[in-house]
């Protein structure tokens, strides 16, 4: 199968050609008419590609001016770009044909298929934001979410591991990283190492400023002493982005943000988790005694890890959102398919009793409510927009909705619901872990809430 999200790359330069060509064209003997064809067509395909970005280098005009999103055509809010509506098709063919037929395979293995994980690295699905120069696709967050959305429609599991890839690694080491250390790690992320977010510890979840790894100064770098636990993608990842707190004397605001290559000594994985769901997602306990790394290793500056993972987690949640929004669309399909198709009792199909129609309807409006607040979240992000409160509420609403339809999906399919044959029942042991990881529901009410109170108290 080609690369198909480096070859949607020229459809994100589109607009800058098209503008090019009317600049040039009204600056030479061309027809008056031409010109103004040209001019005429022009916002339609700058609306498509919506360039927009919270990257102020890729918020720009092209005269070079800064983008102003105000002068975007409002638009539904799932609308997609083409660049997004083929890269929804192109992840949804790839999904169906590479994916789908190991699904079962992975879960009961409990382990990721070694070609799943290269295939992705080969089809661009691990650089969608980092930038050409690194060996990326150079895309929008939106298009990222697309692809996390249809991944997870078909394996939720796939679908996590490119997301915190993607969302969570990558776009901290493009935002705080220094330019040495972006030309050494972004290739690779970009192309085959696996990276995996190192945050929670066995006493700090929710409160992951608890943390009690240490890292120390030393004479050529630092040194990091602690463990690590629920470490999404650790047994695929050869890069580990740690947090670690270089002085505790200053409580969270003496953590700092590390990079760990998993061939430095001292660094080891213990133990990988048995899970309810996302069995072929690796989560491991991960162990750094005396783990010696170089200065150029340090992510930003020292003190400021806690806003670092803040910042990020914020995104993140973005993705997560998008997880369960596909997981459930992938519920609702799969069992819609069964009962408006081949389920039959009293002399009909199944779906064609009134009762059924309505949950399936029902389920399907909430999922599509869900998908608004998840692109809602994302569009605001890309334009440089408070998006917090919105993240949140997507992760929210997404989870409950995923929770929801995926259970009513096997009572639905009945027997065949119920089985380890099909999809349902997996669907909805995945769904679980949305209200859990990257913050859980009772914190993004406590984050909803917080907020509202600050904007409505006087």
């Amino acid at each position: 199968m080609a690369t198909f999200v480096r070859n949607l790359r020229p459809l994100a330069c589109r607009s800058s050609a098209v503008a090019a060509a009317a600049s040039s064209s009204s600056s030479s003997s061309s027809s008056p008419q031409v010109t103004r064809s040209i001019l005429r067509v022009l916002p339609a395909i700058r609306q498509s590609t919506r360039p927009l970005s919270s990257s102020q280098s890729r918020r720009q005009t092209t005269t070079g001016e800064p983008y102003d999103p105000t002068d975007v055509i409002p638009t539904p809010i799932t609308h997609f770009s083409e660049t997004e509506t083929l890269m929804a098709e192109q992840v949804s063919r790839f999904a169906q044909d590479v994916i789908l037929p190991k699904v079962r395979d992975m879960d009961e293995k409990e382990m990721m298929d070694p070609s799943i994980v290269e295939q992705c690295f080969e089809q661009g699905l691990m650089g969608i934001e980092v930038p050409e120069e690194y060996g990326g696709a150079g895309m929008n967050f939106t298009a990222a979410i697309v692809a996390i959305e249809e991944l997870a429609r078909v394996d939720p599991s796939v679908s996590v591991m490119v997301d915190v890839h993607n969302t969570l690694v990558n776009t901290t080491v493009l935002k705080y990283g220094t330019a040495e250390s972006q030309r050494k790690w972004l290739p690779k992320l970009a192309t085959n190492t696996v990276g995996s977010f190192c945050l929670s510890e066995p006493v700090s979840g929710s409160d992951a400023f608890a943390l009690k790894t240490r890292a120390e100064k030393t004479a050529d770098g630092y040194r990091i002493n602690g463990s690590k636990m629920w470490i999404t993608n650790s047994l695929e990842a050869g890069f580990f982005i740690v947090f670690a707190n270089l002085d505790p004397s200053k409580g969270y605001k003496g953590i700092s943000a590390f990079i760990v290559d998993k061939d430095t000594k001292g660094f080891s994985i213990s133990k990988k988790e048995k899970k309810l769901g996302i069995k072929a997602s690796s989560t491991c306990v991960v162990n750094f005694d005396d783990v010696d790394i170089p200065k150029g290793n340090l992510l930003g500056e020292e003190g400021q890890g806690y806003k670092y993972a803040i910042g990020i987690l914020n995104e993140g949640r973005i993705g997560i959102a998008a997880q369960m929004t596909g997981l459930a669309l992938g519920a609702w399909a799969n069992a819609a398919s069964y009962v408006w198709n081949d389920r039959k009792q009293f002399g009909q199909l199944v779906g064609e009793f009134q009762g059924m129609q309505h949950q399936l309807a029902q389920a399907y409006t909430e999922i599509c409510a869900a998908r608004a607040l998840v692109y809602n979240a994302a569009r605001k992000k890309e334009a440089g927009e408070d998006f917090v409160k919105d993240a949140a509420m997507a992760k929210l609403f997404s989870s409950q909705v995923a929770g929801r339809v995926s259970g009513q999906a096997i009572e639905w399919m009945g027997g065949m619901g119920f089985v380890r044959e099909g999809l349902a029942e997996k669907y909805w042991r995945d769904s679980k872990i949305g209200a859990i990881y990257e913050g859980t529901s009772n914190i993004q009410l406590q984050t909803i809430a917080r907020l509202l109170q600050k904007e409505y108290t006087h």
